[in-house]
């Protein structure tokens, strides 16, 4: 996943967030910067936010397509993760000054304009380039389908995950024949483990990492844990809220009862812990190129399933085309290429974590060698997502909104079913509320898919 940070493809931006700088012509470092002076027919601009390793196996997979379509100059600039990047692509688009190819998260997809601010995929072209709908999970799929038209071309999925240390696991008797951690299937169940596991684990350290006042980190626990008790957010037509309090407090007193039983020590640093020995921590699956590096031995599952269904949140890197009056032609052909290609070719991709979400690279020998992704690969089938409102996704309202709520129930400032009436104020307050990008109401917006 995207995170601030820098490389040698990172654009700075200043303080406050919005960093427009007096006009979009950004300058790219690296390789992406000789497509200026090329003489190659076809150039592309391609911005996206990835940082870290993500950037690095971008740049490896970047540096690939060059070389094999040379016809073809990519000019690729990173920018600030978040907010800042949505507010300059949105910008860009709506100024006529935008790239032939961005990245989104696909949350955010259904707020940011389809139509206006972003232009549709052609089928045709990305057929040509060897990518097609039946290659990927329906449901996600769809995620990207607004008004009948695709405008979200998926890269893959990242989700919350259980990280574990088979070395303490396997000392109290919680490792199963197969090597993993045991099946858990109810809360009972799970907070039978974590009692077992704290018997094992070294002194000093907590037994479960949690993020427990980071408000992203709560409010991604508890899209899962919701869904996991089949938790609704709107009717389909997005005019009427159905969210469940009841349910909701369940997830909340869950969350909850991590910290009020010791199994949490708030706000310690969850991934050094883990790497130090503490049993398991929740974390993104962008922490594998982390802990494998650190040759600890681990597994990772998807969020144990204590409400008796699997589902784990998820999130999805996606290619997009933003809005360009005149995009056809040769770059905006080179623009499916190239979202095709790297779509295509995401073994490398895989390897910070990411599940692909071309579906026929997880049956490569190649890909089930990897580990632990092989362990949590199943996430494709269970993903539990934002529901599709103009006001979701990454950095979005929503979580700003509502991820404060869950941290206040869960460190104990306020108390669970209290906090699950906030959670349903705020959703209907948000529902009726326009959207800054078309000026429209959630329950006006386009019909989604």
């Amino acid at each position: 996943m995207g995170r601030p940070g820098l490389n040698r493809r990172h654009l700075l931006a200043t303080a406050g967030g919005l960093a427009i700088a007096g006009s979009f012509g950004f300058a790219a470092l690296g390789t992406g910067a000789d497509a200026l002076a090329s003489s190659a027919r076809t150039r592309v601009r391609y911005w996206n936010l990835f940082s870290g390793g993500d950037g690095a196996n971008m740049i490896a997979m970047l540096d690939a397509f060059r070389k094999e379509t040379p016809g073809i100059d990519v000019k690729d600039s990173t920018l600030q993760w978040g907010n800042p990047f949505y507010t300059k692509l949105a910008m860009a688009a709506a100024g006529n000054r935008a790239p032939e190819l961005g990245v989104m998260h696909l949350g955010r997809v259904a707020g940011f304009s389809p139509g206006r601010l972003l232009d549709p995929w052609d089928m045709d072209l990305l057929a040509k380039y060897g990518v097609r709908q039946e290659d990927y999970h329906p449901a996600l799929w769809n995620r990207g389908v607004i008004d009948g038209k695709l405008y979200a071309l998926p890269l893959d999925i990242h989700v919350q995950l259980c990280f574990y240390r088979k070395d303490v696991l396997r000392k109290a008797g919680l490792l199963g024949d197969d090597g993993r951690m045991i099946p858990v299937t109810s809360t009972t169940e799970w907070f039978d483990v974590l009692k077992k596991a704290r018997q094992a684990q070294k002194k000093g350290l907590q037994t479960i990492g949690l993020w427990t006042n980071d408000q992203n980190f709560q409010w991604w626990f508890f899209v899962a844990f919701y869904t996991q008790l089949g938790g609704t957010w709107f009717d389909d037509a997005n005019t009427d809220v159905t969210f469940d309090a009841d349910k909701a407090t369940q997830v909340l007193e869950f969350l909850r009862r991590h910290v009020t039983d010791g199994y949490v020590i708030p706000g310690a640093p969850t991934g050094e812990q883990f790497i130090n020995g503490a049993p398991f921590t929740w974390e993104g699956n962008w922490s594998v190129p982390v802990f494998s590096g650190a040759k600890l031995d681990y597994g990772a599952t998807p969020l144990p399933p204590v409400f008796g269904r699997q589902a784990t949140h998820a999130e999805s890197h996606s290619f997009v085309l933003p809005h360009q009056a005149g995009r056809g032609g040769a770059p905006n052909e080179a623009a499916h290429r190239l979202a095709a290609y790297i779509v295509r070719h995401a073994q490398q991709w895989a390897a910070g974590g990411h599940i692909p979400a071309y579906t026929p690279t997880l049956s490569t020998d190649a890909y089930k060698k990897l580990t632990p992704q092989n362990e949590y690969v199943q996430a494709m089938d269970h993903q539990a997502t934002e529901p599709k409102v103009w006001f979701a996704g990454s950095t979005g309202i929503l979580a700003q909104d509502l991820g404060p709520i869950v941290v206040s129930s869960t460190m104990g400032s306020a108390r669970p079913d209290a906090a699950a009436r906030r959670m349903k104020d705020r959703l209907t307050t948000l529902l009726a509320s326009k959207n800054p990008m078309d000026g429209q109401t959630a329950a006006q917006g386009g019909a989604v898919a």
